[in-house]
């Protein structure tokens, strides 16, 4: 098969090579300057149609690739100037043309064949025209994305432009579900698809654009094509399943509709294919997009949670996965100054999963493994998840923005895992069967209210306020034979050990600031913030063994219950000076804090008040428009929220125990990063590399008390510091019209202190992920994209690898028909090859859609080779994981579309 994809690819790309003419030159104003970004576009005088187009660098050089012995209509525009057409009659020699260009006050002609660029740049925006990059076999936003230059779409449907995450997605303007991309990207229809704008230093409030940096904010906006406005459009799709004994369906209605008063988005899927249209990640991900509240103060005080690891997994990462979704977005123009906005969304699944583990326990002063756990799990999971938010945004001018958001999330979870148990600790074996039971039905409301005032050009006001409430009600049971802990009170000899525990955590948490902006200069502004953070929480929890005749034995002594008040107060005042000079912005400042803590528990308080000074530096170097170099330095205070602090213990586990300690201390962070990118529209290449360094001093570690497999730990600040360093590279660029190539690597290093057993434990971990892949985009040949992925994690006991090569080919033919096969194939394995296992996916589908037709049909198959399951690690500071996952067989569905 991968001899089949590298064939294909080497005869087309051989071809292409051979009949390529490459048309260079520069385009200069009549001052002889360079002309940067001026677009030139090659047009085939005896098809009319774009055979070539380009986009001038910094010195106005312009590269065409051309067809030999053919008569072109070069066209060249640039806002601001009278376009130009050259004619050119290529032969089988390269051609040299320097062009010319006059200035002119009118710009029509211009502005209509940016129109019909490719790519374009105007500011901070790049617009790319979809239908250039289209070759027949899209159906979705995230087809579409994936062909474009500088763009990438990984797995879970995040979008990255340039190396920066778009962390906001919007159609004709208006938030598509919170600005989520992985539910645009698929689900929008590809056809509807018209423009696809890259916004840049993206501010959602345009009063503060002009004095934060949103070096790091990048959004999309979805242009749709005009028939698709002021109509209703989308699609209707059923499935079954075609040869299988078992029923397989898919049921998945979408529909759009955009016009300039409202928006509505409508979206369903129910199947048993494993589609997950929204994971629990996806659910823990939607926010708000950028309408967090912005902390300048160096404090990071985080709520963390409380769930029990009941997670879906994602496509083919489970046995089975039957689920029910809808969601529904809205957008309203009340008036011109008044927008409405808001969301619902509900998702019901129940997923299977089946489970191979090994689970090694390191010894605390080697590599060597002390004890050894095998699993086989199986897991049985049902989650009902809701959100609903409603969004009002107010801007009568543009000196004035009011905004309020309400967020409410709710969910219902629960799981059953049976679980066979073998141990192997001093050489000794043991097994028995494990019971496990974990419900848990969280609700969380988040409030953001904001209110933007520009007094005058010399002074800006912005207040933002954030209120979270949250409770959370985890509630845990382990039936197993043997007896792993010996609590107070506990009643040993019983032939099971069946114990439980309920938690009940409350947290009420406000944010609120005011910020100051005073215009010095045009290029400079002083920054006071005056803000503060006030949380209250408040943690019980009880425990209690049912024993062989059903008793129930409450274990109620003081060290198994916690019924614990948290107050945690930080105010603080910020001065900031940002100052722009030449190609350099630079943004210095410094936090002063006031904290104030106590937690009531064991009927006493314990307090803790102090103050703290925090620097911070930000430093960006504009070396050219698309080329930039950015410093950051920060200096930040982290606190534990109430989960630490609780001194009873928490069976969180059939096999673990914890408890907190409540002297905790913050721990302090020193963190710089460096992130440059460049994007070169002369020849569509884009750079972006990103490192960070950061040490933590007095971090809260975990002091861990082993017997055998079994572990009870509490929190500690550590002595001494923990260290990590990542980064991440990746270098792309389309070549010769049709093809595109990029390498990408990631790297992790981390170094850990903990204390094991009362002895030190230092450990280190460190990751590494290397990408190469290349790809054609033709219109009327067949598409290929090859690549090699490599990951190697080095867990200080052990390095894990994973060779990846994969293949994607897509077809258009016979102006009906799509053909689409994607294979990936695995080695995974360690250095001692006692884990070394092989297996591949893939999948391919066949569609046939008459052009102008409302019907497709399509017969699409996946995991076609049957794989049975597939491999993972994981580390930990005390142990090493691996996994076996079993997935899904076998699909052959067919389905028919409607699109309206």
């Amino acid at each position: 098969m991968k001899n089949i994809f590298f064939a294909v690819l080497f005869c087309v790309s051989s071809f292409s090579f051979a009949q390529a003419v490459k048309l260079e030159g520069t385009i200069s104003d009549t001052k002889s300057l360079p002309v940067e970004m001026a677009n030139v576009m090659a047009v085939n005088q005896a098809t009319k149609g774009m055979d070539s187009y380009a986009i001038t660098n910094d010195k106005g050089k312009y590269s065409l690739s051309l067809k030999p012995n053919t008569t072109y209509s070069i066209k060249i525009s640039f806002l601001g100037m009278q376009s130009k057409e050259v004619e050119i009659v290529t032969t089988a020699t390269n051609i040299s043309k320097n062009i010319t260009l006059e200035d002119s006050a009118v710009e029509l002609d211009g502005v209509e064949i940016i129109r019909e660029m490719p790519v374009s740049i105007k500011g901070d925006t790049i617009v790319y025209n979809a239908d250039s990059f289209k070759s027949g076999t899209e159906r979705k936003l995230e087809d579409v994305l994936k062909k474009l230059p500088g763009v990438e779409v990984n797995a879970d449907g995040e979008v990255e432009v340039e190396g920066k995450k778009v962390t906001k997605l919007m159609v004709e303007g208006k938030d598509f579900f919170d600005g989520d991309t992985k539910l645009g990207v698929k689900n929008i229809p590809a056809d509807a698809i018209d423009k696809i704008q890259v916004l840049r230093n993206y501010n959602e409030n345009s009063i503060l654009k002009s004095v934060e940096n949103n070096q790091d904010n990048v959004a999309m906006n979805i242009k749709l094509k005009s028939g698709k406005k002021n109509f209703w459009f989308g699609d209707l799709t059923a499935g079954i399943g075609v040869g299988m004994l078992d029923s397989r369906y898919l049921i998945n209605p979408k529909l759009f509709y955009y016009s300039p008063k409202y928006s509505i988005n409508l979206i369903t899927n129910f199947n048993n294919i494993g589609e997950l249209p929204l994971t629990i990640q996806d659910y823990m991900k939607l926010t708000g997009g950028f309408r967090g509240l912005s902390a300048k103060g160096g404090s990071s005080f985080n709520i963390t949670s409380n769930d029990l690891g009941i997670s879906l997994m994602r496509n083919n990462r489970a046995k089975e996965i039957e689920t029910q979704f809808g969601a529904a977005n809205f957008s309203y123009s009340v008036n011109k100054a008044w927008t409405l906005s808001g969301f619902g969304i509900l998702s019901s699944s129940v997923t299977e999963t089946e489970t191979l583990s090994q689970t090694n326990y390191l010894d605390p002063n080697s590599s060597e493994i002390q004890s050894v756990e095998n699993k086989k799990e199986l897991s049985n999971q049902k989650s009902n998840l809701g959100m609903f938010k409603l969004s009002s945004s107010y801007k009568p001018s543009t000196n004035f923005q009011f905004d309020y958001d309400i967020l409410a999330k709710l969910s219902k979870q629960q799981e059953d895992a049976p679980l066979f148990r073998e141990a192997i600790v001093n050489s000794m074996t043991t097994s028995e069967v494990i019971n496990t039971k974990k419900e848990q039905k969280p609700i969380s409301v988040n409030q953001n209210l904001s209110l933007f005032y520009t007094m005058n050009e010399k002074n800006i006001f912005a207040v933002e306020m954030q209120h979270l409430y949250q409770e959370e009600d985890p509630f845990y049971n382990a039936n197993l034979k043997s007896q792993p802990f010996n609590l107070v009170g506990y009643v040993s000899g019983q032939d099971r050990n069946n114990i439980s525990q309920n938690r009940f955590v409350t947290t009420s948490k406000l944010d609120a600031k005011v910020d100051y902006y005073y215009m010095i200069t045009p290029k400079s502004n002083f920054n006071i913030t005056l803000g503060n953070t006030y949380s209250y929480q408040n943690f019980n929890s009880s425990m209690y063994q049912i024993l062989d005749n059903q008793d129930v034995n409450e274990l109620d002594s003081q060290v198994n219950v916690n019924d614990v008040n948290y107050r945690f107060n930080d105010a603080f005042l910020g001065l900031h000076y940002k100052i722009l000079t030449g190609k350099f912005t630079f943004t210095p400042g410094v936090s002063l804090h006031s904290y104030n803590m106590t937690n009531t528990q064991l009927n006493t308080d314990y307090s803790q008040n102090f103050t703290r000074a925090l620097p911070d530096l930000l430093a960006i170097y504009q070396i050219k428009k698309a080329e930039s170099l950015t410093y950051n330095f920060s200096y930040t205070n982290n606190f534990t929220d109430i989960n630490q602090l609780s001194e009873g213990f928490v069976f969180s586990n059939y096999n673990s125990l914890r408890k907190g300690s409540r002297t905790l201390e913050n721990a302090t962070a020193r963190q710089h990063s460096l992130r440059y990118f460049k994007y070169n529209m002369f020849n569509l290449e884009n750079i972006s590399a990103f490192l960070n360094y950061s040490k933590r001093i007095d971090a809260i570690k975990t002091k861990a008390f082993f017997d055998g497999v079994n572990q009870s730990s509490v929190p500690y600040n550590s002595d001494f510091a923990d260290e990590t360093l990542s980064g991440s590279g990746s270098y792309g660029r389309s070549f010769l019209k049709n093809y595109k190539a990029s390498v990408s690597a990631n790297i992790n290093w981390s170094l850990f202190n903990n204390i094991q057993n009362n002895v030190s434990s230092k450990k280190e971990s460190f990751t590494q992920s290397y990408t190469l892949r290349t790809s054609t985009n033709y219109k009327k040949l067949p598409n290929l994209e090859v690549g090699y992925n490599i990951v190697i994690n080095n867990y200080d006991s052990n390095v894990f690898y994973t060779d990846k090569p994969f293949a994607k080919l897509d077809y258009y033919f016979l102006n009906a028909f799509s053909f689409v096969a994607e294979y990936e194939f695995y080695h995974y394995y360690n250095t001692d090859k006692t884990v070394n296992n092989q297996y591949d996916f893939l999948s391919a589908s066949l569609i046939y859609q008459k052009k102008d037709s409302k019907f497709e049909y399509k017969i699409g198959a996946t995991n076609l080779l049957n794989t049975k399951s597939i491999n993972d690690d994981s580390f930990s500071q005390f142990s090493t994981r691996t996994s076996q996952y079993t997935v899904q067989p076998r699909y052959l569905i067919f389905s028919l579309k409607y699109n309206i």
